[in-house]
């Protein structure tokens, strides 16, 4: 095999520019980008070839030399971020983006978005404005809470609330609520993170009233309650309430802040849910802030949203914190619309997709499964294709208990295996994202919506199964 010979194969740069491929390239992005690729591709040939000990291989490599410029240059400038189908089952999948937005709200934000807008503008007054203003009156009016405002995400909630009520001073907070909320980010590094210094009290499993009492000293700046929506502990257990803190603080002149992290703002229990505390609860019981995400239950974008009394609100707004954690436009416009949903709870339930499918009864999923199979075998493909009940759930750090019985369509792939059907539909152009269960795909119809179907059966058609 001689290597230098193949090395001389490789065409030169003016070949490859002079290759009515690479033109039509050319003419269609820069020819800067294309001389990227070209470079790139060449070195990784050559790499090849030194580390090829098949001729026949590196023969073929070198044919394949401009296919893969093209690819290169067109993958170069293909969004990474895309799309996928959600057919796992986890309603509020963190890593496929939480909580979905409505189609509708989204129009309205690329209206928005694809202009200028009042964000920072008071129409009225033709002067200065505050971006919170678009929606604070909406958290108020819904909550019940004298003013509001909203930073990039919960986790930031809870540190830029610290920083501007105990900075210097300490936080009681009970043991068995110091949660890790992902990706290894803990609530006692984030309170570190914002100068307060964390006083623990309690064990894991129980805290009492006298814990938190004999805790405050004159360094106290504030008691935290976290609620554990991660997690649960069971059995032998205890803990201190809102309505048992509250006087205990007012006695002391200290705020109450609690982190509802998941933050429902209507009762889900009526839907069959476990109950789970909700926003308006804490203000009725007497939190003095009350923080929680955006796009979890609420079913909104990713933010921190802070309400509470007015006077805490405004510290909070006036730190100089608040800029470096401040929302954009997009989360402002999107925020709004939410919330506009949730003057009415059966818009919210019917407008807002995590609501929706939280709430879809199991008949209406179990018919929309069946409609799926029926189509999906009309395709012909290699596969059988069934039904069988299965169960959902929330994610997302909310009701981690929590198991919703729904109704999944299931696919064994005759000639190829479920791992490689797995694969297969990771790269398609819109991926579908499954679970794989006793050797089997399963496509839980409760996180995948109605108007999708058509694309999963057009993609499973051209798939060549």
């Amino acid at each position: 095999m001689d290597k230098n010979m193949l090395y001389r194969s490789i065409p030169k740069v003016d070949i490859l520019l002079g290759d009515e491929r690479v033109q039509e390239l050319i003419d269609v992005y820069s020819k800067d980008t294309v001389m990227e690729s070209i470079h790139t591709e060449t070195d990784r040939l050559r790499g090849f070839i030194g580390q090829c000990e098949d001729e026949s291989e590196a023969v073929a490599q070198t044919e394949l030399l401009v296919p893969h410029i093209v690819r290169a240059v067109k993958a170069m400038h293909t969004p990474n971020m895309r799309p996928v189908i959600n057919a796992t089952g986890t309603i509020l999948h963190t890593n496929l983006g939480r909580a979905p937005i409505g189609r509708e709200h989204i129009k309205r934000v690329a209206e928005i978005a694809t202009g200028y807008s009042n964000l920072e503008y008071n129409l009225e007054a033709g002067r200065r404005g505050e971006r919170y203003s678009h929606f604070e009156k909406l958290l108020c009016k819904i909550t019940g809470a004298e003013a509001a405002m909203a930073v990039n995400n919960n986790a930031a909630a809870v540190m830029l609330i610290l920083s501007s009520l105990a900075k210097g001073g300490e936080v009681v907070v009970s043991r068995g609520e110091l949660v890790e909320i992902g990706g290894k980010f803990r609530i006692p590094d984030v309170m570190e993170q914002s100068g307060a210094v964390l006083v623990e009290v309690g064990t894991t499993n129980k805290t009492h009233y006298d814990d938190y009492e004999n805790a405050i000293t004159e360094e106290t700046k504030a008691l935290l309650k976290v609620h554990t929506s991660n997690y649960r502990i069971v059995g032998f257990t205890d803990t201190v309430g809102i309505d048992e803190l509250v006087p205990l603080a007012k006695r002391y002149g200290l705020p109450v802040v609690e982190d509802l992290g998941s933050g429902v703002l209507i009762d889900l229990s009526k839907y069959g849910i476990t109950y789970e505390p909700t926003v308006q609860d804490s203000i009725r019981r007497g939190a003095d802030v009350v923080c929680f995400s955006g796009d979890k239950l609420l079913g909104g974008p990713q933010a921190g949203i802070i309400i509470g009394k007015k006077k805490y609100i405004d510290r909070m707004k006036k730190n100089q914190l608040t800029r470096a954690l401040r929302i954009d436009k997009f989360t402002a416009a999107t925020l709004e619309l939410v919330l506009q949903e949730y003057l009415s709870e059966e818009k919210a339930v019917q407008n807002l997709p995590v609501l929706r499918m939280i709430t879809k009864p199991y008949a209406e999923v179990e018919k929309e499964a069946r409609a799926l199979a029926r189509s999906l075998r009309r395709t012909n493909i290699a596969a059988a294709v069934g039904t069988e009940p299965c169960e959902s759930q929330i994610g997302g750090g909310s009701l981690p208990l929590e198991r919703i019985p729904s109704m999944a369509v299931t696919i064994s792939p005759e000639n190829i295996s479920v791992a490689e059907l797995e694969e297969r539909m990771r790269r398609l152009p819109v991926p579908i994202i499954p679970r794989t269960v006793n050797d089997k795909i399963l496509l839980d119809v409760r996180t995948v919506e109605r108007h999708l179907f058509g694309t999963i059966v057009k993609q499973f058609q051209e798939m060549g199964l």
